[in-house]
């Protein structure tokens, strides 16, 4: 009985050029994500100074403010800036206004931007592709191009404020919850994120549940949204975000106190003959200090709904 050899397999020897070549690839690597990150440091500091400068300056002495240069460090910390914009201006008041407008500008643009979004991602029809084209065209129109139309809209609203209903002789819904919520309910741009995220969204689930017999409206609300939650979250985010820093609109269409809101009454610091630049600073920081906990808290769901939408 024999037995067979076989040959054994040496490896082949490594080239010498193989492991210079792995070290100057590595160090390439290196090289370049150390100048990305140096990039982002710098372009994040660059962003974040307005910011930074804004803080600085809401703990500044008055006197320090109109000094040139203007030292970096305040060099007297002024904390009573803040309780004293709070009694020059009724803040409280100011604050819940735009939270009512941002939660009501959040919610509508959800339930509305949602719905629209799904016909037009989903439901067959034919003048689906005019819609979303419609949709987009609209995007492209800046606010400051209808604001005027949409005050006549919401200045001769009929048989509101007094107006007939031909919408004369009164004031409409001028200085009203009216026109503060309704012109924001619902935003052509959320309409389009909507419709980005309900088309990434498997359509074999809406087909298996029409046969099941499902109504549209149940595969709306308890099979599709849920698969979109970032999507929602994002919306209603940017929704809030927009409803909170609102100034233009709530400036044109409200004169009472009652109804003015942060961004607003921020505004009142500033006079004709002199303007609180301290008083002023620490209202504007105490107006965005919200808004940016809100994204620290839901930037994760931000980035992974942009992400989802395909808008980079």
């Amino acid at each position: 009985m024999t037995t067979e050899t076989r040959p054994e397999i040496v490896p082949a020897p490594r080239s010498s050029a193989a492991a210079p070549r792995t070290t100057s690839l590595r160090r390439q690597k290196r090289i370049a994500t150390t100048a990305i990150m140096v990039f982002l440091i710098v372009a994040s500091l660059l962003m974040a100074a307005p910011f930074l400068w804004m803080a600085l300056s809401s703990i500044r002495d008055p006197t320090e403010l109109a000094k040139v240069p203007m030292p970096l460090i305040p060099q007297d910390l002024r904390l009573e800036n803040y309780t004293e914009a709070l009694t020059r201006a009724p803040f409280a008041i100011y604050a819940r206004n735009s939270l009512i407008l941002a939660t009501a500008a959040a919610v509508l643009n959800v339930a509305f931007g949602s719905a629209c979004g799904y016909a037009l991602a989903k439901m067959r029809f034919r003048l689906a592709p005019a819609i979303f084209g419609w949709m987009v065209a609209c995007i492209m129109i800046p606010f400051y191009a209808t604001v005027i139309p949409v005050f006549l809209m919401v200045r001769h609203m009929p048989l509101f404020g007094g107006n007939s209903i031909f919408g004369a002789g009164g004031t409409g819904w001028i200085d009203t919850w009216w026109a503060l919520i309704v012109p924001g309910a619902i935003s052509p741009f959320m309409v389009f994120l909507f419709r980005q995220f309900y088309v990434a969204t498997p359509s074999e689930l809406i087909e298996a549940a029409r046969l099941d017999g499902v109504s549209e409206f149940g595969i709306y609300t308890r099979i599709i949204t849920p698969l979109i939650m970032p999507g929602l979250l994002t919306v209603a985010l940017l929704s809030f975000e927009a409803g909170w820093n609102n100034f233009l609109w709530p400036l044109l269409v409200t004169t009472s106190e009652n109804l003015r809101v942060i961004q607003v009454g921020i505004s009142s610091f500033r006079q004709e003959a002199a303007t609180d630049w301290h008083l002023l600073m620490a209202g504007t920081t105490m107006a965005a200090v919200p808004m940016i906990i809100l994204f620290l808290i839901f930037q994760r769901y931000f980035v992974q709904g942009f992400a989802a939408s395909g808008i980079k």
